[in-house]
């Protein structure tokens, strides 16, 4: 009876460690579940349904970090960072190495203006995979937004020796060329851009703002115009064509591709910039003061924002914050062309 007794037990044993197994398996088959359901709608961009299905999964697994990753990124596209950087910190704490999201917490950095940072995890994904391309052209970007303009370039420079067919590297270059005057290195790198992919509409746009920089302001409502029939709805382009009518004194026309542009993208730094230019040009320096704050508190990197910025304080009567923007403006070598001299004692 005893021998018995323990066979029945082991059988026991053995049926209860095929449930418990079951029981796992169905675990992580709903888990995963959940994870590709929230996937299938954050490409739709369904982003309140798609948290829905990551949460059930953390539900089942709370470190369970291709769902805080993805998490993190449904934050992510709607420019809510700070809650996407805790969720990509969660998940590289829950998964040591997690190439993923150390990629998106430095594009999360890049996005909160902390470029140190993001070249931490940067320097991470290279010591691991050397030969990423995506990495050395979020390096090329973060160093771009720093301005070590050099650095960018060999950033660039790196993962074009990986794809050196890639015409948005050489959009990138171009447009690094652009922001340090050099603009006929700029040029040469845009027409490459475009030969590689006459669709690609970065370039034209970034070639109009190279020869409006050079007066040649046809030459650059025709590369606009190309840059715009390709995307229409572009807040970007329709900003720039803005800049362009600015420097050519047309004010009407100006304002309204400006405010369409902040109307696309209430986040475009560069509009309210423009905008600010149009309020100096119809002689309003108080609301040119307004909306170049608010260009600099969007994006400080914007370039010839502080220039403008000491002269909107200059009209306003303010010299010591005139002189302040002023000294900013030369630190960072912007393209001015008119001395204020605000920090004159004149």
């Amino acid at each position: 009876m005893r021998r018995t007794a323990m066979k029945w037990n082991a059988a026991v044993l053995v049926l209860m460690a095929i449930v418990l197994i079951a029981c796992s398996d169905s675990k992580e088959t709903r888990k995963q579940r959940f994870l590709l359901k929230g996937n299938e709608l954050l490409m739709k961009q369904n982003y309140p349904l798609a948290l829905k299905n990551f949460e059930e999964a953390l539900r089942l697994d709370s470190c369970y970090a291709d769902a805080l990753n993805n998490m993190g990124t449904v934050y992510f596209r709607q420019r809510q960072y700070a809650e996407a950087l805790q969720y990509y910190s969660t998940a590289i704490g829950c998964k040591p190495g997690f190439l993923n999201a150390h990629f998106n917490r430095a594009n999360t950095f890049y996005e909160l203006g902390k470029p140190e940072d993001a070249l931490r995890d940067i320097q991470f994904i290279k010591s691991e995979k050397p030969d990423t391309l995506t990495v050395h052209f979020l390096e090329g970007l973060v160093f771009t937004r720093k301005r070590d303009y050099s650095a960018a370039l060999a950033s660039f420079n790196r993962a074009l020796a990986i794809d050196s067919l890639n015409a948005e590297l050489w959009v990138n270059i171009g447009t690094v060329h652009y922001y340090a005057h050099n603009f006929e290195a700029s040029r040469e790198a845009l027409v490459k851009a475009y030969a590689l992919n006459d669709a690609e509409a970065n370039a034209y746009n970034t070639l109009a703002l190279v020869s409006a920089a050079e007066e040649q302001f046809d030459e650059a409502m025709n590369w606009i115009t190309k840059a715009l029939d390709l995307k229409p709805r572009d807040a970007y382009f329709l900003n720039n064509r803005g800049f362009i009518y600015l420097l050519q004194d047309n004010l009407e026309k100006a304002l309204e591709d400006i405010n369409k542009s902040i109307t696309l993208d209430p986040y475009n730094g560069w509009a309210y910039r423009n905008k600010g230019i149009y309020y100096l040009k119809s002689d309003d320096a108080t609301a040119a003061l307004r909306v170049l704050k608010q260009a600099v508190e969007l994006d400080p990197f914007i370039d010839e924002v502080f220039y403008y910025l000491a002269d909107a304080y200059l009209k306003t009567g303010d010299r010591t914050n005139a002189c302040v923007a002023w000294n900013e403006s030369k630190a960072r070598g912007e393209n001015v062309k008119v001395d204020l001299n605000p920090c004159s004692n004149k």
